[in-house]
């Protein structure tokens, strides 16, 4: 059963270690095969450590805490224009829960705040990428509305 007392709030410096402690659930599953699960971790760090470093305008984190005050999870949202339209829209960059608390409702209170904040700041859409063989992750984003628009493929050059 979820747990509805998780609250959302923006990230503040002394929450750095833990967004970068939940890193390695960003290649918790299988990878495509030209994928290395180090290049992804080492680039998905080196993006978060920017981000956290530099503040750019259109970055946002925040974090979930559990009932308890405890850490569960982050959420990464930038702003950027519509390729189509040119409207502004929401994207997660990066959402994660911590392993202790999956299933508690974490992903959920994640996902409907970065609705709000779209909604607040007059975003046309919320976008994200997932894998697509992150099983779990898509199940959750589908149960949360979310759906195809467009697939990205690639093709290792040798």
């Amino acid at each position: 059963m979820p747990d509805s007392t998780v609250t959302v709030r923006l990230a503040h410096a002394d929450d750095d270690d833990f967004i970068l402690g939940l890193v390695p659930r960003f290649a918790e599953f299988e990878l495509p095969a030209w994928r290395k699960r180090n290049e992804i971790l080492a680039g998905t760090r080196r993006d978060i450590e920017h981000h956290l470093r530099t503040l750019p305008p259109a970055s946002h984190l925040f974090v979930a805490d559990d009932a308890n005050g405890e850490r569960a999870g982050f959420l990464h949202l930038l702003t950027r224009k519509d390729y189509f339209t040119g409207a502004q829209n929401c994207h997660i960059g990066n959402i994660a829960v911590a392993a202790a608390h999956e299933r508690k409702g974490v992903a959920a209170a994640l996902l409907r705040h970065a609705e709000t904040w779209a909604k607040q700041h007059r975003c046309r859409h919320l976008t994200l990428s997932v894998f697509p063989e992150n099983g779990h992750a898509r199940v959750v984003y589908e149960n949360h509305g979310f759906g195809v628009e467009l697939l990205s493929m690639a093709k290792l050059v040798k």
